[in-house]
C-alpha cells in the first residue's frame, strides 16, 4: 500500500509539472485566455492539485519527520493550495471605467470561464482627476494617478490609486489599470477576495518561516551537512594557467585599422566636445556620447569605426551625410537576404539605392513584411531598413532633440525640425534655426576652434533652458565612465578563459588524486590558488563598479531588464565563489565558469544594455527584493550544475573516484538548500508585489509557471528518503545537470520564446 501511494504520488507530481510546462507552450499559440479557461481554470487541473495535496498529506503522515521545519514547510504548501482554491471559487475580479465628473455604479466582472459580464457596484464612484506624471523633460511615464470620490448611502469617501498603490474599500480593492486617450477618463481594476488572500498569505508566511528555519535549525539536515567531515576537509584543489588571456584594453571600442575612412570627419577633440552635449534619447536625457555609441553599434556592430570614435562617426554623418552614405559600415548579418543578394559582411547605405532598379531596392520586401509576410528574407530586410531609417532621420535632424524649452515648470526637448512653441522667445527661435547651419559652415571651413565656441554656446543654451531635466554632474561623470569601459566584454573574456583553463586543470588534478591518493598542497598550488582568488576579487570589484555606475545613472537599482538581472546573477556568483573559496577551492573554477557564461549571455546582441527609465509598475522596492532573491537562487543552482558536470567528467575519466563524487555531492547540497530557500522566499515576495500591482498574487504567467516548475524539480533532490536513488552520487549529479534545463527555460526560454509579462527580451 505504501509503495502504491508513493508511486501514485510521484506520477501525479510529474504530471502536474508536465501539464504546467505544456500549458506555457500552448499559451504561445492559443493565447492566455485559452489556457486560463481550458487548463489553469479547468476542473481537471484543480483536481490534479487536489489529488497531489491529498496524496502528499497521506504519505507525509505515514513518514512523519521529527523536524519542525519539515512539518511547517509541507503545511505551508497545503495552506497555499487551499488559499488558491478559495480564490478560484470565491474571488471576483472586474474593471470600472470612469469619466471625469460623472458618477457610475456599473462595472465589468470576469467569471470563472474568463468571460465578461456587466454588474452593479455596491456604491457610486466618480473620477475627480487623472494625471500621467512624466520624468522631467521626457515622454517617459513615471506614474499614473487617479483621484476619485466614492458615494455610499450618502457617505462620501475620497480615494487615490496609482501604480503599486492600491485603495481598499470594504472587501473590494481598486488598482490603476489604464486611461482614456483624452486624459478625461480612467479604468480601475477591482478585486474582491476577502478569504482567499488571507489564507494564501498565511501559507506564504509559514513558507517563509520554514524555509529560513530549514537553514538555521541546529537539528536540521542543512546544519548537519555543514558539519560533514568531507566538507570540513576541503580537499578539492584548483589551479590556473597563465598567458591565455590577452585583454583588449579598448574592448568594444578598439580601433579597427583594416582600412581608411574616405568620408570626412571631425578631429577627435572637436567631436568629443560635441559629445558633451545633452540629447533626449530613449526617453531620458543623456550625453550625446551615449547616443553616438549606440548609433555606431547599431550600424557597424561596434562602438568605433576604423579608428574613429563614436562621436566622430556621428558628427561625420551629421555634417557630411552624403560622403558617409558611401562608407561600408552597415553590418549585414548572415541570412536569406544576404545570401540571395550576395552581400558582403559590410556594405554602404547607398548599396540599397539604385535608380535603375526603382530607387530603394529593399522597399518592396519591407512592405511585404508589414503586409504580413514575416519570413526570414523579409525580416532581414526590415532589420536593414531600421538602420537606413535611422540614417534618414539623423540627416533630417529628427532624432537630434537637443534644444530644451521650459515653460511653467514643464520641459520639452525639441529637434531642429520640430515646430517651435509660439511662446518661445524670438532669440531662442533664431538660435535653434541657425546653430546647426553655423556648425556645418565652420566644419566645411575646418575652423574647429570656432566650432568648439559654438558648441559651448549650445551647452549654455541647454543649461539655461532645461529646467530640472538635466542629469546631475555625478550622473554625467558616471555615464561617461560607463561608456568608456566595456565591462561585460572584458570580464566575460577573462572569466571564461580562466574558467575553462582551471576546469581542465581541476579535472586532471582530481583524477591524479584518485590514482595516487596524495591530496597534499604543493607550494605552487598555494601560489596559484591565491593568484586565482586575487583575479576573481579584481573581477568582482570591477563588476561592482559597473553596477554602481548603472545605479548612479538611472537612479534605480539595476535590476529592471534582462541585461541587468544577468549582471546581478554574475555578481552573486562571484561573491559566493569568492567568499566560500577559502573553504572550497573548487568554487573558484565554478565561479569563473558561470560568471563567464552569464556575462557572455548578457553581452549578446539580443540583450539590450541601454539604460532607460523603468516602467511605473516596476518602480517598487518589492521588485528589487523579489528579483534579487530569485537571482540569488538561480546563481546558487548554477553552482550545483558545475559541481554535477565536474563529477560526471571525473567519473568518466576515472572510475576510482567515489570520494570525489561524494565530496562534490555534499558541496552541491551545500548550495541546493539555500537555493531552494531563496527561490521560495522570492516567489513569496513576488506574490505580494503582484497583488499590490495587479490585484492577484498568482497570474499563471509563463515566467511564474516555470519558476514554480524549477522550484518543484529541484525540491525533489531534497527528498532522498522518498527517492533513495538520489543517495547515489552519480545519479544525484546527473539529476542536477538535467534539472539545470529548467533554469535555462525559466530565464531564456520565457524571454525569447514564450513571452509574457515577465519577458525581458
Amino acid at each position: 500500500m505504501q509503495k502504491t501511494t508513493k508511486t501514485l504520488l510521484f506520477a501525479i507530481y510529474i504530471l502536474v509539472v508536465v501539464c504546467m510546462g505544456a500549458a506555457t507552450i500552448i499559451e504561445k499559440y492559443m493565447g492566455s485566455d485559452y489556457v486560463a479557461s481550458c487548463i489553469y481554470g479547468s476542473w481537471w487541473f484543480v483536481l490534479l492539485w487536489a489529488v497531489l495535496a491529498a496524496l502528499s498529506i497521506v504519505y507525509f503522515v505515514r513518514h512523519m519527520t521529527k523536524a519542525w521545519t519539515g512539518i511547517a514547510l509541507h503545511m505551508a504548501f497545503v495552506i497555499i493550495l487551499v488559499g488558491a482554491f478559495v480564490t478560484h471559487v470565491s474571488s471576483q475580479r472586474g474593471q470600472i471605467h470612469l469619466r471625469k465628473g460623472v458618477f457610475s455604479n456599473q462595472y465589468t466582472i470576469v467569471d470563472k470561464d474568463n468571460k465578461y459580464h456587466e454588474a452593479t457596484l455596491p456604491f457610486e464612484i466618480r473620477l475627480d482627476s487623472f494625471e500621467v506624471k512624466y520624468h522631467a523633460g521626457t515622454d517617459a511615464a513615471q506614474d499614473y494617478v487617479s483621484i476619485f470620490t466614492i458615494n455610499d448611502d450618502g457617505k462620501s469617501v475620497k480615494g487615490k490609486v496609482s501604480m503599486n498603490k492600491i485603495f481598499s474599500y470594504g472587501s473590494m480593492r481598486l488598482y490603476q489599470a489604464s486611461y482614456d486617450n483624452d486624459m478625461l477618463g480612467a479604468s480601475l481594476s477591482t478585486n474582491s477576495d476577502p478569504i482567499g488572500i488571507p489564507v494564501t498569505y498565511t501559507g506564504y508566511a509559514l513558507l517563509f518561516i520554514s524555509l529560513v528555519g530549514m537553514l538555521l535549525d541546529p537539528r536540521g539536515a542543512y546544519r548537519k551537512l555543514l558539519h560533514n567531515k568531507m566538507l570540513k576537509r576541503g580537499a578539492l584543489l584548483i589551479a590556473m594557467l597563465f598567458g591565455m588571456y590577452a585583454p583588449n584594453v579598448n574592448g568594444a571600442y578598439a580601433a579597427d585599422k583594416s582600412g581608411d575612412v574616405k568620408a570626412r570627419y571631425l578631429p577627435q577633440e572637436t567631436a568629443e566636445q560635441f559629445g558633451n552635449l545633452f540629447i533626449l534619447y530613449n526617453n531620458r536625457i543623456c550625453p550625446m556620447q551615449t547616443f553616438a555609441i549606440d548609433f555606431t553599434k547599431k550600424l557597424y556592430g561596434a562602438g568605433s569605426y576604423k579608428g574613429l570614435t563614436a562621436e566622430q562617426v556621428l558628427t561625420g554623418w551629421i555634417f557630411w551625410g552624403d560622403d558617409w552614405m558611401n562608407e561600408p559600415m552597415l553590418k549585414i548579418k548572415g541570412g536569406e537576404l544576404k545570401n540571395t543578394l550576395q552581400l558582403p559582411d559590410y556594405v554602404s547605405a547607398n548599396t540599397f539605392f539604385n535608380k535603375e532598379m526603382g530607387g530603394y531596392t529593399i522597399g518592396p520586401y519591407v512592405k511585404e513584411y508589414y503586409d504580413g509576410n514575416h519570413d526570414k528574407f523579409n525580416t532581414q530586410a526590415v532589420a536593414i531598413d531600421d538602420k537606413i531609417q535611422l540614417l534618414v532621420n539623423l540627416q533630417r535632424g529628427v532624432v537630434l532633440k537637443i534644444f530644451p524649452y521650459t515653460q511653467q515648470g514643464k520641459t520639452t526637448w525639441l529637434a531642429p525640425t520640430d515646430e517651435q512653441p509660439q511662446t518661445m522667445s524670438l532669440q531662442n527661435k533664431r538660435f535653434i534655426k541657425s546653430v546647426l547651419a553655423l556648425l556645418y559652415s565652420e566644419a566645411e571651413a575646418k575652423n574647429y576652434k570656432h566650432m568648439d565656441e559654438i558648441v559651448g554656446k549650445l551647452q549654455k543654451y541647454q543649461a539655461n533652458n532645461a529646467g530640472t531635466s538635466l542629469p546631475t554632474a555625478n550622473q554625467v561623470a558616471a555615464e561617461r565612465t560607463y561608456n568608456d569601459i566595456p565591462f561585460a566584454n572584458n570580464l566575460f573574456m577573462l572569466c571564461l578563459t580562466m574558467g575553462f583553463i582551471t576546469f581542465m586543470y581541476t579535472v586532471a588534478r582530481l583524477c591524479r588524486k584518485c590514482r595516487t591518493g596524495n591530496s597534499l598542497d604543493t607550494h605552487a598550488d598555494i601560489i596559484i590558488v591565491w593568484l586565482s582568488r586575487g583575479i576573481m576579487l579584481a573581477a568582482f570589484i570591477s563588476l561592482s563598479y559597473c553596477e554602481y555606475l548603472r545605479w548612479t545613472i538611472s537612479g534605480t537599482l539595476p535590476m529592471a531588464n534582462g541585461y541587468e538581472t544577468m549582471l546581478f546573477v554574475t555578481w552573486i556568483v562571484m561573491l559566493v565563489s569568492l567568499a566560500l573559496s577559502f573553504r572550497f577551492r573548487i568554487l573558484l573554477t565554478c565561479g569563473f565558469l558561470m560568471s563567464g557564461f552569464f556575462l557572455l549571455v548578457s553581452h549578446l546582441s539580443e540583450m539590450d544594455p541601454q539604460i532607460t527609465h523603468i516602467m511605473p509598475v516596476l518602480n517598487s522596492p518589492l521588485l528589487s527584493i523579489h528579483v534579487s532573491i530569485i537571482m540569488i537562487g538561480f546563481a546558487l543552482l548554477s553552482l550545483t550544475f558545475i559541481c554535477g558536470l565536474t563529477a560526471i567528467i571525473v567519473r568518466y575519466l576515472n572510475h576510482n573516484s567515489a570520494d570525489i563524487m561524494l565530496a562534490l555531492q555534499q558541496l552541491s547540497l551545500l548550495f541546493l538548500y539555500p537555493a531552494i530557500a531563496t527561490m521560495g522566499i522570492g516567489i513569496f515576495v513576488g506574490a505580494i508585489w503582484a497583488n499590490v500591482s495587479w490585484g492577484e498574487y498568482w497570474g499563471w504567467d509563463p515566467k511564474e509557471v516555470w519558476a514554480l516548475i524549477t522550484f518543484m524539480v529541484y525540491a525533489a533532490a531534497l527528498h532522498p528518503k522518498t527517492l533513495p536513488q538520489l543517495h547515489k552520487p552519480i545519479v544525484y549529479h546527473i539529476f542536477m545537470v538535467v534539472a539545470f534545463c529548467t533554469i535555462i527555460m525559466t530565464y531564456f526560454g520565457v524571454n525569447y520564446f514564450l513571452g509574457g509579462m515577465h519577458s525581458y527580451a
